[in-house]
């Protein structure tokens, strides 16, 4: 079988033309985390009207030089004041109050002292302090949150001040998550012999999909048994937008996973990947619906979870991937295993602004080695051409 270089197999899946995304409308905080389906745009000026910044005195600016004023009225935030200033006089005003007309100016509180029904001008401000000129926040008709943002406190705090209650979002993909294997136990089932081990890669598959926007449908562990293969990926295809299976797509003679994928009507997309851990990852598609074969072993699926996975949750809600590569520094040397694409566990750390990377505690072996993704790890990236790493060397890591 002829395995695809690794940055053909990205290609595709960021190459993707989804036909038909899915949107709905949330309440404005339950958007929290979703991606917005639709431009915002400012609908009025923010402030509508000069407001003032602080508490003080409003006043003509012209006037600072009498030094003492007469308080002519007072003017709370939310009250719509009527009276006009004339010269020779001030009208208290709060933070948040429209300035009154006839002013341009707001003297702080701290900077005046009040004498009876006068304020005495102690220090002098300029013409404008702390008046917000219309439209200082947001002027109407400007694009204020694109199409495409994740939704977080800042967009939030924004389309409320828009009163938009319910912005237009995609959905977030629901992912079902099916593990193969007849030696795979699920929690808190009992164990009949030794050659059984506890299933951890749908657990994990659940969480990283949590993480990573999509809405987790567990479906457990099945046996290795082509009719239940077939008919549990087809019942999760019916009830998701992605079905991501674990096991069952290498060449061994009860790895029936790759075969019914292809039964099922899916276009494979690939099979077959240049890459360490998880050479036999398989993507294939139905229609607008997605289907990922990963590898059993854990560290080997955890993996390409991260590299396939989640790229794939975000492209369904025309999202951006929130995984990152980032430059980094050896910390000490790095054997170059294999003529394929590598993602090596590696501790990260930030000093003064630089990442240093080193593989204290990771342990070398096969790609079932789960324990190595713990700590502050993160993965070295290497590609097929690159050579062994020397201390001091700036590498690319992939940060999670």
């Amino acid at each position: 079988m002829a395995f695809m270089h690794f940055d053909e197999s990205i290609d595709i899946i960021e190459n993707l033309e989804i036909t038909n995304y899915k949107t709905e409308k949330l309440y404005l905080v339950d958007a929290l985390g979703y991606v917005l389906a639709e431009d915002i745009f400012a609908n009025h000026n923010s402030p509508e009207f000069p407001t003032s910044a602080m508490d003080g005195y409003a006043i003509i600016y012209e006037d600072m030089t009498l030094e003492r004023l007469k308080i002519a009225s007072i003017n709370p935030a939310g009250f719509a004041l009527k009276e006009e200033a004339i010269g020779g006089t001030c009208i208290k005003t709060f933070t948040g109050s429209l300035m009154p007309k006839g002013t341009d100016t707001l003297i702080p509180i701290e900077n005046v002292e009040v004498d009876g029904e006068d304020i005495i001008i102690k220090e002098e401000v300029p013409q404008g302090f702390s008046v917000r000129e219309v439209g200082e926040n947001y002027a109407k008709g400007e694009l204020l949150i694109p199409k495409g943002t994740k939704i977080d406190f800042p967009q939030i705090g924004v389309m409320a001040s828009l009163n938009i209650s319910t912005p237009l979002v995609y959905e977030k993909p629901i992912v079902a998550i099916l593990s193969t294997g007849s030696e795979l136990l699920e929690l808190g089932e009992t164990q009949t012999n030794d050659a059984q081990i506890r299933s951890s890669n749908n657990y994990i598959l659940e969480a990283i999909v949590k993480k990573y926007d999509g809405i987790p449908l567990q479906l457990g562990c099945i046996k290795d048994d082509k009719k239940s293969i077939t008919k549990a990926i087809s019942d999760a295809l019916a009830k998701s937008d992605i079905v991501v299976t674990t096991g069952g797509v290498s060449v061994g003679d009860f790895d029936f996973v790759k075969d019914v994928i292809v039964e099922l009507g899916c276009d494979v997309l690939f099979k077959g990947v240049r890459v360490k851990p998880g050479q036999h990852i398989m993507v294939a598609r139905k229609e607008n619906k997605f289907i990922v074969g990963l590898p059993g072993f854990a560290y080997s699926s955890t993996v390409t979870a991260l590299l396939y996975l989640v790229p794939l949750i975000e492209k369904l809600q025309q999202g951006k991937c929130s995984l990152q590569k980032v430059k980094a520094i050896l910390k000490e040397s790095f054997t170059k295993r294999t003529k394929k694409a590598e993602f090596t566990a590696c501790n990260i750390s930030l000093v003064y602004g630089e990442y240093f990377v080193d593989f204290k505690g990771k342990k070398v072996g096969s790609s079932a080695i789960l324990t190595n993704m713990l700590g502050s790890c993160a993965l070295l990236v290497t590609s097929e051409d690159d050579i062994d790493k020397a201390v001091g060397d700036t590498v690319q890591v992939l940060v999670f």
